[in-house]
């Protein structure tokens, strides 16, 4: 588990899909198992020859997904791996061959306890994330996290050894993606924003039948803060419907991408223009959300939209915020 984790992170490609690209040619990064098992209903005659309903045997008890939306369920590490120089890859199990029960794009809550307060009760941080892993791998699930230095979570998720447990509840529905559901998907991410995008992508690339372009515009602060960029890189490469373009805060010399926030150049550049086949998703810190769309309303829903992509015609119902 360890070597393999390893080379995934060091491929910034952490997670196991199959499937094939639009080309038809194979994507293989590991193989899930499904197993299904039959349930045996037995009957007897009785002497009057009536027939008598015994209880079924070997009746499967398994839960049918992992997670509850109303109850915090723990679940164990199996490993974790450095993935960048400041994001670590989480490996979580749980009951082999269940689904956890994640749809595109949702996300789960996470909780650890940071002390007591003043009556006595324990104090949690709580905090969301995005599993980065296939929604309908079982057994497992994958979280990538930026390790922030005053980050209270984040910072619990760093000290956790193989074998310790997380508090998890969920899922928490977000965008609910259908294929097709509009002609071109246009993305904005920055950071660890890109985690809700990729379980879209990823939902988009495996379905023959969903013909769906998507263009993603990625802003980081450094070259070195780019999470996942190689398998990103892979699967536009594997797939003419998929475009990819980054901009970073500080370039290397060799950096050959944008340079920068994203603008409203590389918007019109990069993206779908205005009309009702186009749905653009945005994803990132606050400061990169007042800048493109405005952040979400205090009470979490959607808000109103402002920013460069309201100074370009994009309209309240051409725009999803994360």
């Amino acid at each position: 588990m360890a070597v393999f984790l390893k080379r995934l992170a060091k491929a910034a490609a952490p997670i196991a899909f199959g499937g094939q690209t639009k080309s038809g040619s194979p994507i293989r990064f590991g193989a899930l198992a499904a197993i299904s098992g039959g349930i045996t209903s037995y009957y007897l005659f009785s002497s009057s020859h009536d027939l008598v309903y015994l209880d079924q045997l070997n009746e499967d008890t398994t839960p049918k997904v992992a997670l509850n939306p109303d109850k915090w369920i723990e679940f164990k590490l199996q490993d974790k791996v450095q993935a960048s120089h400041n994001s670590q890859l989480f490996r979580f199990g749980y009951v082999p061959n269940v689904k956890l029960g994640l749809d595109v794009a949702s996300c789960i809550i996470t909780r650890a306890p940071t002390g007591q307060n003043a009556e006595g009760k324990t104090k949690y941080a709580i905090r969301p994330y995005t599993p980065i892993s296939d929604p309908d791998a079982k057994g497992y699930f994958d979280l990538l996290i930026k390790v922030y230095p005053e980050g209270k979570m984040s910072q619990h998720f760093a000290s956790l050894k193989p074998g310790d447990v997380v508090e998890v509840k969920g899922p928490i529905e977000k965008l609910r993606y259908s294929a097709n559901m509009k002609k071109h998907i246009g993305m904005i991410a920055g950071g660890t924003g890109i985690t809700p995008m990729l379980q879209i992508i990823d939902s988009i690339l495996k379905n023959p039948d969903d013909n769906t372009q998507v263009s993603l515009l990625y802003a980081n602060v450094s070259p070195d803060d780019i999470l996942l960029k190689k398998k990103l890189d892979m699967l536009s490469a594997s797939n003419p419907n998929l475009k990819v373009f980054y901009t970073v805060d500080n370039p290397t010399k060799d950096w050959l991408g944008g340079r920068g926030f994203i603008s409203k150049q590389m918007v019109v550049k990069g993206l779908p223009v205005p009309s009702d086949d186009t749905l653009i998703l945005v994803c990132g810190p606050p400061g990169m959300m007042n800048h493109i769309s405005g952040d979400k309303a205090k009470d979490r829903s959607q808000g109103e939209l402002t920013g460069i992509l309201k100074e370009l015609g994009y309209t309240e119902d051409m725009v999803y915020k994360f």
